[in-house]
């Protein structure tokens, strides 16, 4: 399961057999593939779909920065246990798997994601998700409302959902607007 939303092909690369995609063809990949795949399956599955719906709440204005990126690659290792070149490689394919797999994919996987997080794990997942939004130093409505999607796909309640927005309150960019505006019309 974790080899196929890799996009990895079969299971004889990560024992180092030749392979038929592109990616799983190096040393370095297969090693870190395997370490990977020696995760309990609970365990790999969980930090797949964690990687996938953060390159989701990335990808919400369209392109993931590297800003972004750098954020995410920060938030896997934690939560994971992965070291800096695994939790690369898998924050790298999540956005792959991201940008190419529509609406559908997205409901799915972080359903899924919901079915096996707890409600800890789930607010711990919609943090990071504003973490990402707010590393380029806003969050846009856009990714504010990727958000507040992922938080219904995921069965969080509207005042768990709104606890954690608060804590980034300030970072939204129409209060960073509004603002702006009052220090505008104080100084006048």
């Amino acid at each position: 399961m974790l080899r196929r939303f890799l996009g990895l092909g079969n299971s004889a690369a990560a024992a180092g057999a030749p392979s038929d995609s592109g990616i799983g063809d190096t040393a370095t990949v297969r090693r870190i593939v395997a370490r990977l795949e020696a995760l309990p399956a609970e365990e790999a599955r969980y930090l797949a779909g964690f990687a996938y719906v953060m390159s989701r709440a990335a990808q919400a204005d369209m392109d993931i920065s590297e800003v972004e990126t750098r954020a995410m690659e920060d938030a896997v290792p934690k939560l994971g246990g992965l070291d800096e070149a695994q939790a690369v490689l898998v924050v790298e394919l999540a956005k792959l798997q991201a940008r190419s797999h529509g609406e559908t994919e997205d409901f799915v996987v972080t359903r899924e994601f919901g079915r096996l997080a707890s409600n800890e794990q789930k607010l711990a997942l919609l943090r990071c998700c504003f973490l990402v939004a707010v590393a380029d130093g806003s969050i846009s409505a856009e990714e504010a409302s990727v958000v507040n999607e992922i938080a219904y796909e995921l069965d969080v309640g509207r005042p768990e959902l709104n606890a954690v927005r608060e804590e980034f309150v300030e970072r939204f960019s129409a209060i960073q607007a509004m603002r702006r505006r009052e220090q505008g019309e104080a100084s006048v």
